[in-house]
């Protein structure tokens, strides 16, 4: 698949991108490659393959969910800009 200079336009726009004129042939190039990968990668036969988490077998390390208070509130909230009451105070957003 090949990707166009319009379509690259497009693809820098909706990444909020700002990319020069002159520089999107070579974004498309760059995007075609990219493509062209995942085609490749798509032509690999997996069937059978477990998924994996990691490149070793091994569990995962797991804990128990419970709520806690953190035990450290006075820690937490002195890297905050500004806290009152045991909270972080922010600005008003919502009127």
């Amino acid at each position: 698949m090949s990707i166009t200079e319009n379509e690259a336009r497009k693809v820098a726009h909706l990444a909020r991108i700002a990319v020069e004129d002159e520089a999107l042939p070579a974004l498309a190039r760059e995007l075609s490659g990219i493509l062209q990968f995942m085609e490749q990668l798509n032509e690999v036969d997996v069937e059978g393959v477990e998924p994996m988490t990691g490149v070793t077998p091994m569990r995962l390390k797991r804990r128990e969910d419970v709520v806690t208070t953190g035990g450290m509130p006075g820690q937490i909230l002195s890297n905050a800009p500004d806290a009152r009451e045991g909270f972080f105070a922010v600005p008003k957003v919502v009127e």
